[in-house]
Order: C-alpha cells, then sequence, then structure tokens
C-alpha cells in the first residue's frame, strides 16, 4: 500500500513535456501553404529539371546523347518544343506539392517535439539542432516522394524512337506495377533517402543559418523585428537551394539513372541495378564529371525555385497568421 502511495506520489509530481497547442491548425497551414509554395517552384523549375534528368539518364556504356545542358535545350526542343519541356509536369507538381508541404509540415513539428524534450523553455534552438530538424524531415519525406519522381523521371526521358507517343502517368503507373509490384515504385529509395536527408538538412540549415545573418545585419542597423524583408527572404532561399543540389547531386544522377531504367530489355530480374552498382558502374565510366552532370543547370533552377518557395511560404504564414 505504501508503495502505490509512493508511486501515484511520484507520477503526480512528474510534469511531460507538452507541445504547443493548435496543432492541427498549424498543420492545415503547413500543408495548405507548403503546397502553394511547392507548386508554384516546380513551375518555375520545371523544364530545367527535364533536361537535368535527360542528362543524367544517358546510358553509360553510348556515346553521350547531349553535349550538355544548351545542346539538351536545344535538341528536346527542336523534336518537342516548349510543351515537351513541361511533359511529364503532372506527377512533379503533385510530387511539389507533397514534398514541400510534408518538409514544412514535419520540420516545424520536429522543432516542436526537440524544444519540449531536448531544449525546454528555448524558443531559439541552436543551428545544429535545426540542421539536424531539417535532416530528419528529409528522410521522412523521401518515402512520400520516391514513388512520385520515379513516374517524373520515366516521362521525362524521351522515347526510344520518334515514332513512339510519350506514355501518361497512368500507363507509367501500370507498367511499374506489372513487372515490379508495389515495392517497384520504391526503386531508388536510397538515393532519394540520401538526397532528402542530407539536402533538407543544407536547405533549411543553410535557409535558417543566411537568415540568422541578415537578422544580426539588420540588428545592427537599428532595426529589431525578426521578419526580414523579402529580398533577404528571397537570398536566404536562393542559398539554401543552391546548397540542396549541391552537396548531394551524385545521389540524385544514381536515381535517376535507375529509375529510368529500363528493365524490360533485362534478361532477368537478376540484371537490374541496385543503388552500389549503379554508383560504381558509372564512376569508373564516367567518374566524377558523370556524378555531377547537369549539377550546373540544376543548382542554376534551384536559386529562384527555392528563392519563391520560402518567400512565398513565408509570406502566406505572415499574411494569415
Amino acid at each position: 500500500m505504501a508503495a502505490t502511495e509512493h508511486a501515484i506520489t511520484i507520477s503526480e509530481q512528474m510534469e511531460l513535456p507538452s507541445l504547443p497547442p493548435n496543432q492541427g491548425v498549424e498543420a492545415m497551414k503547413d500543408i495548405v501553404f507548403g503546397s502553394s509554395a511547392g507548386m508554384a517552384g516546380k513551375l518555375i523549375e520545371y523544364p530545367f529539371d527535364t533536361v537535368k534528368v535527360r542528362l543524367q539518364s544517358q546510358p553509360a556504356h553510348l556515346p553521350l546523347r547531349y553535349s550538355g545542358p544548351l545542346d539538351c535545350f536545344r535538341q528536346s526542343f527542336r523534336v518537342d518544343g516548349f510543351r515537351g519541356l513541361y511533359r511529364g509536369i503532372s506527377a512533379p507538381m503533385a510530387g511539389a506539392a507533397v514534398e514541400t508541404s510534408c518538409l514544412f509540415f514535419s520540420y516545424r513539428l520536429i522543432q516542436d517535439a526537440v524544444r519540449a524534450t531536448v531544449y525546454p523553455g528555448d524558443e531559439h534552438l541552436p543551428f545544429i539542432a535545426l540542421i539536424a530538424c531539417g535532416a530528419l524531415s528529409g528522410s521522412i519525406t523521401s518515402l512520400a516522394l520516391t514513388p512520385i519522381e520515379l513516374v517524373k523521371c520515366k516521362m521525362q526521358v524521351p522515347a526510344e524512337s520518334a515514332s513512339l507517343r510519350p506514355a501518361g502517368p497512368m500507363a507509367i503507373v501500370a507498367a511499374v506495377f506489372r513487372q515490379e509490384g508495389l515495392m517497384g515504385f520504391w526503386r531508388g529509395q536510397m538515393g532519394t533517402l540520401i538526397r532528402e536527408t542530407g539536402g533538407s538538412a543544407a536547405w533549411f540549415g543553410g535557409y535558417e543559418g543566411v537568415s540568422s545573418l541578415f537578422r544580426t545585419y539588420n540588428k545592427s542597423h537599428s532595426s529589431n523585428s525578426d521578419s526580414l524583408p523579402v529580398h533577404q527572404q528571397m537570398i536566404a532561399g536562393a542559398m539554401a537551394g543552391i546548397s540542396y543540389n549541391f552537396l548531394f547531386y551524385p545521389a540524385d544522377t544514381i536515381k535517376s539513372r535507375m529509375q529510368t531504367e529500363d528493365i524490360s530489355r533485362l534478361p532477368t530480374s537478376a540484371e537490374r541495378q541496385t543503388f552500389w552498382s549503379a554508383t560504381k558502374s558509372l564512376w569508373r565510366q564516367q567518374g566524377l564529371k558523370g556524378m555531377y552532370r547537369g549539377c550546373g543547370i540544376t543548382c542554376a533552377r534551384s536559386a529562384p525555385s527555392s528563392a519563391f518557395i520560402f518567400s512565398v511560404y513565408e509570406g502566406l504564414r505572415q499574411y494569415f497568421g
């Protein structure tokens, strides 16, 4: 009896950390605002992303089809016109909405959990904690993103023959399920996981780091507000986009090569590339240059895209509270 009373006393004295209220409302804001920002950014960057995937997916055992980004733009425009550069945008538009909303939602939720458990009472987390929150947010997002990117990459690669009509998203989904089953939609997951975990740490870390420098600069010039003007938000967002793409670009290259491989032409399923076999094959044949093929145009398009994403998200957050 005494032991029971002692246990009750201990349990009554314990105060478990609590997360901020109104999580449902905040989650809805993250989903709506993040989706809007992600889709707007995707409209800006998609033609450049198409060129990137086509450069990445060139077969290693054949002469290169494109000599560089400009040549790829020129050939693609000549064959398909401007519309061809936006081929397959339905899947990545959905992917952008899922990715961005999931990133912002999970990033904020993980921060709240860290504040409640590791840094109770601290409104501003240390920079290293923000990077860790970004990495964990990216790893969660990768699970939802891989199937969408698989369909997107397959639609972006031109058909083997100009007379063949490009397959639509539903035809690709049906073909993947028929050939590889449900798990086939997560082909390239390792590459997406590495890219999103490290890339999201760099994305949020870059944005938070540059934003912190701007706040310090603004306070030294008689501005006490924590909110940044739009042009500073866009600069921070642009730096975040470049950091995200450059640091872990090789993982994205391997993922694209795996996801665009035509497995129907392979003799057996055992001939399919794994992440590590694709990495060794590309390194042996094209070296570091092959790993970063298309990186320049990717960083060039990610700067305005990420600047726009962060500015739209922050603007919606401030306007709607």
